[in-house]
């Protein structure tokens, strides 16, 4: 979870670089965020977009005077708080309104009126404990297929996974798609792809990145780079949108970085 204070960002302005969990934009500031999603639609206020959205490199973001919390839902949860499968999700944005509603109305208001960053995230950690708490967990088979390429960062071979579980390559297909909107090896490729940019913006580069993230070699990394983000990796590594990820700058963003945020 991070809160942004963007005082200008132009048209344009903001790459959206595919992420693997489901991103939730909470905006209540004076102005109001734009998202332009690559075929022409602009989303404009508090969204949900789900895994690999901005996958391409066409989607954009900008506005004046925005403020907003961003929350990263892990995919096997996103269900239990925005009350939709992942599936449902994958690959596009939705505006929170059309998902919550009257809802959605109220959570800008209470953001709006909070005093400080800190009542911020309290009072979005307790909506989303409060819906997570109000449904069933997800197939923990599917759970655990998740948790294990999480943990692997993409690097599990799916076969394995399937032979674990005592299933066929088609039926994990089958169950995983169903729930979360991509198949298994897809969402594989998309934590390794994710865990190898984040080794670049600390400052890897891409032969080591690509070696320690389990790609044949530097030329398969740069078309995956390319794949979902458009770019070449040494354009990709100075996307604002990246410096955001505790996982890149864990003791704060770079002083270029256009987003401020605030912790």
């Amino acid at each position: 979870m991070a809160g942004f204070r963007v005082p200008n960002l132009a048209a344009g302005g903001l790459r959206v670089v595919p992420h693997p969990a489901v991103m939730l934009v909470l905006e209540f500031g004076a102005g109001m965020p734009t998202v332009d999603d690559g075929t022409g639609r602009h989303h404009r206020g508090s969204l949900v977009a789900g895994p690999g959205f901005g996958s391409g490199g066409g989607v954009r973001a900008w506005g004046e005077r925005v403020e907003c919390v961003q929350v990263r839902l892990s995919s096997v949860l996103a269900r239990r708080v925005l009350g939709v499968p992942p599936a449902d999700l994958t690959g596009t944005a939705v505006p929170l309104d059309d998902l919550w509603g009257r809802e959605a109305a109220r959570l800008r208001e209470r953001l709006g009126e909070s005093r400080s960053w800190r009542e911020r995230f309290a009072l979005t950690d307790a909506l989303l404990a409060h819906r997570c708490a109000a449904r069933p967990p997800a197939d923990p088979a599917v759970t655990w297929v998740w948790d294990r390429i999480v943990a692997s960062g993409g690097r599990v071979r799916v076969d394995g996974l399937a032979a674990e579980l005592g299933w066929s390559r088609k039926r994990l297909w089958s169950r995983f798609h169903a729930h979360l909107g991509m198949a298994p090896k897809h969402a594989a490729k998309l934590v390794r792809f994710d865990h190898a940019v984040h080794r670049m913006v600390a400052g890897h580069g891409a032969a080591r990145a690509a070696a320690d993230s389990g790609y044949c070699d530097q030329s398969h990394l740069h078309r995956d780079v390319r794949a979902f983000t458009g770019a070449a990796p040494t354009a990709v590594v100075d996307e604002p949108f990246l410096t955001v990820d505790d996982r890149a700058w864990p003791t704060g963003p770079p002083a270029r970085t256009s987003p401020t945020r605030e912790r």
